[in-house]
């Protein structure tokens, strides 16, 4: 959008949207008016919008102050929202860019580089207005939404959106897409070299730099590397997965992500609901939303560490980008628990 003729004509066209499907939520709402959520959402600045400056850094190492808040993050096929405070935020240097470790109930490892617009929102629902502020990537999909809940510290928000107003109040947003990776091709791909590396893991973490040094992408890796390591599995098998680890009350973690941040879930899984094509846990205090539509393959993933193998059921969709990982609960140093790899083991 360049001008203010069509940012009127894009509210328009939202407002009729509403008023045909009231229930739609914004990101769906942009995908029918073929613009990204966060254009679409600056079309409100200047009612229930405000745009916030690019000092992203800055904000979240507020966001404690915020109190108790309900944290969503999300990518295509998957949503995670937790409840509760960013109690604890370590702020690193990665190179040129800054990337952030949150560790509490809510648990995020945010990567800054991902981060291009912010805005903080009034939203009118049936329980009345309701405050958040909501950040976005270069190409306008949403990277992190922050929302208050009743006992938040809504004065804090105040001050916080005063000290992070950006000068610039228009609703015109200059968006870009993301330029696609290149990544050998499996000809071309030194399989010898790339085992052994896998093999001689130490960590998880050296998975990534395993993944540069020979630029694979993940699927590709898991794909092509020895059924020991990795192999496909139903790309259902996360109910299974997921009820049992209800069950048996076994702890469990859940990764779910995009550009700019990824959310992790640490706990236990409660009330497992499947309504159409979603999969949900519907949990007091964390909820995940997984559209299975989206999944296109799953893989059992195996890594080796220190400690012992750790093991992963991977979920992708069909542009090979990982919708979202499913874990045993597990601290630093100690093994994976032997019921969660049984419960992988059990999947074809």
């Amino acid at each position: 959008m360049n001008t203010a003729i069509e940012t009127t004509s894009l509210k328009q066209a939202w407002t009729n949207l509403k008023e045909q499907e009231p229930k739609l939520r914004i990101r769906d709402a942009a995908k029918k008016l073929g613009v990204s959520e966060a254009e679409l959402l600056a079309t409100g600045i200047g009612e229930n919008v405000i745009r916030l400056s690019e000092d992203f850094v800055e904000q979240l190492e507020k966001f404690p102050k915020l109190g108790r808040v309900m944290s969503l993050t999300r990518n295509e096929g998957c949503v995670l929202e937790h409840k509760g405070t960013f109690q604890k935020i370590e702020v690193h240097q990665a190179g040129p860019q800054k990337i952030a470790t949150v560790i509490g109930p809510i648990e995020q490892r945010v990567f800054f580089s991902g981060w291009k617009f912010g805005f903080a929102v009034v939203s009118e629902t049936p329980r009345g207005p309701m405050f958040s502020l909501q950040y976005f990537d270069k190409a306008g999909d949403a990277v992190m939404k922050v929302f208050l809940q009743e006992d938040s510290d809504f004065d804090f928000s105040e001050e916080l959106v005063k000290a992070h107003t950006h000068a610039d109040q228009s609703s015109d947003l200059i968006t870009e897409a993301f330029e696609k990776a290149e990544y050998v091709n499996k000809d071309d791909l030194d399989f010898e070299s790339f085992s052994s590396d896998w093999e001689k893991m130490k960590d998880t973490h050296d998975f990534f730099g395993m993944l540069r040094k020979y630029k694979l992408n993940r699927l590709n890796a898991v794909e092509w590397i020895d059924d020991k390591w990795a192999y496909e599995v139903d790309r259902l098998s996360v109910r299974s997965v997921l009820e049992t680890a209800s069950d048996i009350k076994l702890p469990i973690m859940i990764f779910a992500g995009n550009k700019g941040n990824i959310q992790i879930h640490q706990g236990k899984v409660k009330t497992i609901k499947q309504l159409g094509d979603w999969l949900n846990v519907m949990d007091p205090e964390f909820n995940m939303h997984l559209n299975e539509s989206v999944v296109d393959r799953a893989f059992v993933v195996h890594k080796n560490t220190t400690e012992g193998l750790v093991s992963a059921l991977e979920l992708f969709d069909t542009e090979g980008e990982m919708v979202a990982q499913f874990f045993g609960l597990r601290k630093p140093g100690i093994p994976q628990k032997p019921e969660w790899k049984a419960i992988l083991d059990s999947l074809n």
